[in-house]
């Protein structure tokens, strides 16, 4: 009986999600995925090309309670956290911050201002990013993909396998992807 116990508490265990990320003095959520940089996109993309990876921005805000949804319910999840770890460099801006960031376009505005400039109006929002950016693109304008919003684990899961196998360049729209996958 003792070791049916432990094994079942080991398999208990095992099935539960990655702890649920940290809360930063600035009042966001602080995964160990995301990455601190110098919020220079330019930049950003060389690195995430140069490590074989998709850049990618989260815009959260404090107190959201969709971004606390997504870091405790979807995020921590094994099979979320090893798909972002392994395929994506993630940079986390404040919705109503004032650290400078550095537009593709080379415009340099406080995370407030730049959120404003790209039309972003719902924390989480999370944009993705093909490998190249053209000359003079803004990040609203070179997104192959901007999601607004909390979603489940499949959803999640289905747009970052989207993005990362370029699904975008083909005649497949995301909505049909999404119902194909799901129902594989």
């Amino acid at each position: 009986m003792k070791h049916f116990l432990i094994g079942a508490l080991m398999a208990v265990g095992l099935a539960l999600p990655v702890s649920a990320s940290e809360m930063g003095d600035d009042g966001l959520h602080k995964a160990a995925w995301m990455r601190d940089t110098f919020k220079d996109l330019r930049e950003d993309l060389a690195e995430a090309n140069a490590e074989g990876k998709r850049l990618a921005i989260i815009v959260e805000q404090r107190g959201c309670i969709y971004c606390k949804k997504m870091h405790e319910e979807v995020f921590p999840l094994p099979e979320i956290d090893s798909y972002i770890t392994e395929n994506f460099f993630f940079v986390q801006l404040n919705m109503f911050g004032d650290i400078e960031v550095t537009d593709f376009d080379g415009e340099s505005l406080p995370e407030k201002d730049m959120v404003r400039k790209w039309g972003l109006l719902f924390t989480p929002t999370m944009m993705y990013f093909p490998q190249e950016v053209a000359e003079g693109q803004t990040a609203a304008q070179a997104a192959v993909s901007v999601i607004p919003g909390a979603f489940g684990k499949g959803t999640t899961l289905a747009m970052m396998r989207w993005v990362n196998e370029k699904a975008y360049e083909g005649d497949e729209p995301f909505q049909k992807y999404l119902a194909r996958t799901l129902s594989e």
